[in-house]
């Protein structure tokens, strides 16, 4: 099925890209060599740089280039930012293994065009690797605003379920199932795991046939491909709602400039869980206030990063795919913040300052300084207000910090708080003494 969907020949000469010990040297090495096409070795067991890349290209007349998807995004980029040229000899590139930028995609079209077929892939080992493609080209109604992962190979069939194992509209994310004769037959003396994890299929008249679940969250386009979203297990709780990483990366992806992102949940702070973003951008880069403003008008604020760091590029693992576990640690200072710094006029505006680097961990905070922008957050917001409560005996609504943010603006509010007269406290209740009903007044 593999041969068929990539067209080899003998002609056909195809780089062995991933190691031994990762399941997409499978796809390299066997529709290959049953083709009849030559597999070139990659000369070490360390990720090429795209200059060793190129040039071996050049040098060994390659004409098919598998490589995963992070390595893909920086290929793509300096091809565009540093005008390197793909060989001539190259007719198919494949990408797979994480979600495909369409950005990086726009700037790859921009610089290589339709010479070059390009295919993003999707598929777990449990699966044989490759289960759906998607070659844009093909979609003449691809929009440029996701990157599909496609629709399923021959002798596939994907399911997309709720918890429940029940079908879900188009739109409507689920978990990714397999079944067809690409399923594996489970795991080597695993029979606990393989029992969790490839299942009866329920939708399958076959006798014995099974289904897998990948973990993997996506849902049905209308156009009938299918959008990777993220992992199920990725799933994170902060300040009490669960949240998928993978919806907020969609919509950051869809942003003009943005490259590459992946989103966290982070407790450098013990008890402070917060919402990292990590992006990877075109200059000039999108102002923080712009993310947040794309991210507020298609998702709830608990939804929306506290703190956005900028990489030049998302560091990867001997694999060459993104190394979560090597994103740095956002900085706790005003680099989030969009306002140049001007220091507090008077003992209102000082203390409101020292009050949001305390609740922030903040060593400076300017006067026009955001509040959510420098990594507040409704729970901190309404630590916040309880402050303002005490420090300064007024009552302002929380609306009121959403609204007015900075601590210009908050102190401007105190001061119209002070000038209102204060409501009058309701009075105590007193206790009662409890009369004892007589059997005689029931029926008055």
């Amino acid at each position: 099925v593999i041969r068929s969907n990539y067209n080899y020949t003998p002609a056909d000469r195809v780089l062995q890209f991933f190691s031994l010990n990762f399941d997409g040297a499978v796809e390299e090495i066997f529709p290959t060599l049953m083709s009849g096409a030559t597999l070139v070795l990659r000369p070490n067991d360390v990720v090429m740089s795209v200059d060793e890349l190129l040039d071996l290209a050049a040098k060994e007349r390659l004409t098919v280039l598998d490589v995963p998807t992070a390595y893909w995004h920086e290929l793509a980029f300096e091809l565009d930012h540093y005008k390197k040229i793909l060989p001539e000899s190259v007719r198919l590139v494949i990408t797979g293994g994480e979600a495909a930028s369409p950005e990086r995609y726009a700037t790859w079209k921009k610089n290589v065009g339709d010479r070059v077929q390009w295919l993003n892939t999707y598929g777990p080992t449990e699966g044989t690797v490759i289960a759906t493609i998607y070659d844009p080209a093909a979609n003449p109604d691809h929009d440029m605003l996701t990157m599909p992962i496609g629709a399923p190979l021959a002798n596939d069939k994907i399911y997309i379920v709720d918890q429940n194992l029940n079908l879900t509209p188009i739109g409507v994310p689920g978990e990714l199932c397999i079944g067809g004769l690409g399923v594996a037959r489970g795991y080597l003396n695993r029979p606990d795991l393989t029992a969790e994890k490839f299942i009866p299929d329920p939708f399958s008249q076959q006798p014995g046939a099974r289904l897998y679940r990948t973990g993997d969250l996506v849902r049905w386009l209308p156009n009938g491909n299918i959008q990777f979203l993220g992992r199920i297990d990725q799933q994170v709780k902060v300040r009490g709602f669960r949240i998928e990483p993978g919806e907020i990366e969609a919509v950051l992806r869809e942003i003009p400039g943005v490259k590459d992102v992946i989103v966290l949940a982070r407790e450098d702070i013990p008890g402070d869980k917060r919402l990292v973003a990590y992006l990877v951008c075109d200059e000039p880069k999108p102002r923080v206030q712009a993310l947040r403003e794309k991210l507020s008008a298609q998702l709830p604020d608990y939804m929306v990063p506290s703190a956005f760091v900028f990489l030049e590029a998302m560091p990867l693992t001997p694999n060459g795919k993104i190394d979560r576990r090597a994103l740095p640690k956002p900085e706790l200072d005003r680099s989030m913040a969009q306002a140049e710094y001007v220091a507090p006029r008077d003992e209102t505006e000082e203390k409101l300052c020292a009050i949001v680097g305390d609740l922030l961990h903040l060593d400076k905070v300017g006067i026009h300084d955001n509040f959510f922008e420098l990594g507040g957050h409704s729970l901190l917001a309404t630590q916040f207000m309880s402050r303002l409560r005490t420090d300064f005996q007024v009552e302002l609504p929380l609306i009121t910090l959403f609204e007015k943010p900075t601590v210009a603006q908050l102190a401007e509010e105190i001061a119209k708080a002070k000038l209102q007269p204060q409501k009058t406290a309701a009075p105590a209740i007193k206790k009662r003494e409890r009369r004892r009903v007589k059997r005689s007044d029931l029926g008055k």
